[in-house]
């Protein structure tokens, strides 16, 4: 649709734009395809392939081997066996005829584990096959983080007073019953529309009023993320030392909480695509012009007007964040007898040690329920009910309860996935 002359608004070319270095432990961000068949992937003792579908079925069917592998996957059997058969002891350097790689070197990853891979669950791929960072994963971590910061300060943003933190936490109270229903779009309507979306836009003098909750009078439109360059495997220099970025592995993420005397409980291992080292780059913008169009219908505040002031308030939220963690973890008793597994997680908590927190927000998997909501703003017991009402409930523990962590290729569990450091280059 053609907006008609009176409304449509012509986008100014004036920006503050910054780019950004981003640097994390350790990453993991989700795919369209949430976990791949065993027959999606080929795992030796070292490392982790996934082939081109399209061109191992080629190259098998080629050779007439289409039916054996078609039985292979239907009765779930490995099928290293037949890759070796017919591409020989060095399967792995298979060719197409066009001198393609079917187990391409840019969706192989090391293998951290000596377990067998059963559940695998891939990273997101750009459109050449390369592990990368979407922008909008970016910056829905930032709008989480504006949205905590202006429930946190309510006062000084004048947010109004129907969708302050006491108003909201008596209408979650009160729509517990239907809260599992409706629970994706749930802070949409409680609160994070009137935040973002409760905007007339004033342009040359004019006011524009447009349809309520209206992505066009989402303030967020002012600002932009790039998609983060590919996260490619390369070596960095850093203080004179040499170290590998950008390394994908397959790692075990060890989910787990703790009895209520605080020893650990394990609850189940998860086989995940990382990115360890991960470095890249992205580029945050703020259209100065387009953010001053924004008036809040009810007088709120826009809390930021540059990028210095976004990126604080990301700082803020992860503090938050971390101190969170932080006691979670001193009050977690390590368990080198549980289900088979030694539960030790000194590393971790070692990791959380830091008074001030070294990390700009949390993207991607592992956030959970305190990096993807405005949770720590709620009563612990609220907080606690809507974790019973909406996932598995655990009654008389704090929300959320369970963790996730990464096993290193030692088998010592050393690393905590999604913290993320934003520096401008």
């Amino acid at each position: 649709m053609v907006a008609s002359p009176d409304t449509a608004l012509s986008k100014p070319n004036v920006y503050e734009s910054k780019r950004i270095q981003l640097t994390s432990p350790i990453l993991h961000i989700g795919s369209e395809v949430s976990r791949l068949n065993p027959f999606e992937y080929v795992q030796t003792s070292s490392k982790v392939y996934i082939p081109s579908q399209e061109a191992l079925v080629a190259a098998i069917q080629k050779r007439g081997r289409l039916k054996d592998y078609i039985r292979i996957i239907e009765q779930r059997e490995d099928i290293q066996p037949l890759l070796k058969n017919i591409f020989g002891d060095n399967w792995w350097e298979a060719k197409l005829e066009n001198e393609e790689l079917i187990f391409s070197e840019i969706t192989s990853s090391q293998k951290w584990t000596e377990e067998k891979i059963t559940d695998l669950r891939p990273m997101i791929r750009n459109g050449m096959g390369q592990l990368y960072i979407p922008g909008s994963s970016i910056k829905g971590a930032i709008r989480t983080a504006i949205a905590y910061h202006l429930l946190k300060h309510a006062e000084r943003y004048q947010v109004p007073q129907a969708n302050q933190l006491s108003e909201i936490e008596q209408k979650l109270r009160n729509q517990l019953g239907e809260l599992k229903r409706q629970a994706k779009f749930a802070d949409d309507k409680l609160f994070m529309n009137i935040l973002f979306s409760d905007f007339s836009l004033s342009y040359q003098g004019k006011t524009v009023r447009c349809k309520a909750e209206s992505p066009n009078t989402d303030f967020m439109r002012a600002v932009q993320v790039t998609d983060a360059t590919p996260l490619l495997k390369q070596n960095v220099t850093v203080k004179g030392k040499v170290y590998s970025a950008n390394t994908p592995i397959v790692a075990e993420v060890i989910v787990s909480s703790h009895f209520p005397d605080g020893k650990a409980k394990y609850r189940g291992p998860i086989y995940a695509e990382m990115v360890f080292n991960a470095r890249s780059q992205f580029t945050i913008s703020i259209d100065q012009t387009m953010l001053s169009w924004f008036r809040h219908n009810q007088g709120m505040q826009i809390p930021f007007q540059n990028i210095d002031d976004i990126l604080q308030i990301c700082q803020e939220f992860a503090q938050e964040q971390w101190d969170y963690e932080h006691d979670y973890w001193q009050e977690v008793k390590n368990n080198p007898k549980a289900q088979g597994r030694n539960l030790d997680f000194s590393y971790i908590q070692d990791f959380y040690e830091a008074e001030n927190c070294p990390y700009t927000l949390r993207v991607g998997w592992g956030s959970g329920m305190t990096g993807t909501t405005i949770g720590l703003l709620l009563k612990d017991d609220l907080r606690a009910e809507i974790r019973d009402a909406c996932g598995i409930a655990a009654p008389n523990f704090e929300a959320p309860k369970s963790r996730r962590t990464v096993m290193a290729k030692s088998g010592e569990i050393k690393y905590v996935p999604g913290w993320v450091k934003f520096k401008p280059c």
